[in-house]
């Protein structure tokens, strides 16, 4: 048996970058002496590459420079499948959307590349244009000089689909429809309990 499954796995571009555009916060793991550096932060997908800049005190930053191989998961939704749900008898499962990719990355040093890639971004997290960052914003140039800019330019994809998939039609749906029933239940009552 191949792993992971061939039923899982998704390698249809346009799947992954829908994933990557609808939930930009990565996860970007480079590793320097067998020692993996993990960093959370939104990155933006560009003509096969993804863009992204961080904070010069972050000790990742020297790492993500000089072609250096790094991985970046982008996590979509996900929740536990109770056995509850099947029309069918089955055990319990974890589905997820989940996007992997590989790639080389090249410092950004270029302050106004630095500074244009930071617009962008915020055009694309404030798609009705709420807020807008303008090029002459006094606080970005002074916050510039603390910013690191990098490019990833992709060299492998996957895409992690585990959705119940391997179950009858009837079975797919409802597990797809718990998928979305739990995340916008979990979401909400995580947040009420800890913001009480």
């Amino acid at each position: 048996m191949s792993y992971p499954p061939k039923i899982h796995q998704d390698d249809n571009k346009a799947h992954m970058i829908a994933v990557m555009q609808q939930y930009p916060l990565a996860t970007l793991i480079s590793v320097k002496d067998n020692e993996p550096l993990v960093t959370h932060l939104p990155l933006i997908y560009k003509d096969e590459s993804l863009i992204g800049h961080l904070d010069i005190f972050n000790p990742q930053v020297e790492l993500l420079k000089n072609n250096q191989a790094v991985t970046v998961i982008f996590s979509g939704p996900e929740c536990y499948i109770s056995p509850s749900i099947y029309s069918t008898e089955q055990l319990p499962t974890w589905n997820y959307v989940k996007v992997h990719l590989k790639g080389t990355v090249a410092e950004i040093d270029n302050p106004e590349a630095i500074k244009q890639s930071m617009i962008a971004m915020t055009e694309f997290l404030e798609p009705d244009n709420a807020y807008v960052l303008e090029p002459n914003n006094p606080k970005m140039d002074a916050y510039l000089p603390y910013v690191k800019g990098f490019k990833i330019t992709i060299t492998a994809w996957e895409g992690k689909f585990k959705l119940s998939q391997n179950r009858n039609k009837k079975d797919f749906e409802l597990a797809k429809d718990e998928l979305i029933k739990q995340n916008q239940n979990s979401i909400k009552a995580f947040l009420d309990s800890l913001f009480i």
